[in-house]
């Protein structure tokens, strides 16, 4: 990647690559947030990767950084309704949605999508198994519900917000680790999601590492230049020396 001459220096203190997923995630975690990610990925042309705003932390302080396992949901009328083809899956308690659950793995991301946002997508329950297997939190394109226990326990969980109305009788989990799109964005499983207080973005992993080392450089960089700021420098002399504002 050619660097510009104001953030080269910045670009050599950058710190090696990282070698595992949970060395990157600590990275993000410790000095990247999702507006500087997002900022990066319009660079690149990747312009539709941010989840719907109604998606927010149950809590502000909640971060969230993982790989998405992707869930597809899907409304229903009732068990009894359905029988032949779709019988096997749709004649089930909650669909796969006790597999899907089981089939978490340390740092994923439940990422569901595909239900009305009139039932609650994600729980207590859910949030004990999820955390017992090591995942990374959970972001579902509806509400979640059994707030209360969540917060207590600290599992980031991002959501419409708090709403009881359970998801028993009326969907079902019809599918997962499969493509889903939520809010025109196009989801991947192993895809990076990153959420905070801004919200949650989506990094597809074909562009995960330009990504990340150009959103450090970025997030670098800035705090040089609120410090220049800080120390008298003007908005454009800034701008000039360091080309980050």
């Amino acid at each position: 990647m050619e660097v510009e001459p104001h953030n080269r220096l910045i670009f050599q203190q950058m710190e090696s690559t990282w070698k595992s997923d949970n060395e990157l995630f600590a990275i993000v975690r410790r000095e990247l947030f999702t507006a500087v990610v997002g900022d990066i990925m319009d660079q690149m042309g990747l312009q539709r990767q941010f989840l719907p705003p109604a998606i927010q932390p149950l809590r502000e302080d909640m971060v969230v950084i993982g790989r998405a396992m992707t869930v597809l949901e899907a409304d229903v009328v009732g068990a009894s309704e359905y029988s032949g083809k779709a019988g096997g899956v749709m004649g089930r308690s909650f669909g796969l949605m006790l597999e899907a659950l089981d089939d978490l793995k340390t740092n994923d991301v439940y990422l569901c999508t595909g239900a009305s946002p009139t039932y609650a997508l994600w729980g207590e329950l859910m949030s004990t198994r999820a955390r017992i297997l090591g995942a990374a939190g959970a972001v579902v394109d509806g509400y979640s519900r059994d707030t209360d226990a969540i917060l207590k326990m600290g599992f980031p969980t991002f959501s419409y917000g708090r709403y009881a109305q359970d998801q028993a009788p009326r969907g079902k989990v019809v599918d997962f680790r499969v493509p889903i799109e939520m809010g025109g964005v196009l989801i991947h499983d192993g895809d990076i999601v990153f959420g905070d207080i801004d919200g949650a973005c989506i990094v597809p992993r074909a562009a995960e590492e330009e990504v990340m080392r150009r959103a450090l450089e970025k997030a670098r960089g800035e705090k040089l230049v609120r410090k220049a700021i800080e120390g008298g420098m003007s908005a454009r002399m800034a701008f000039d020396t360091y080309g980050i504002m």
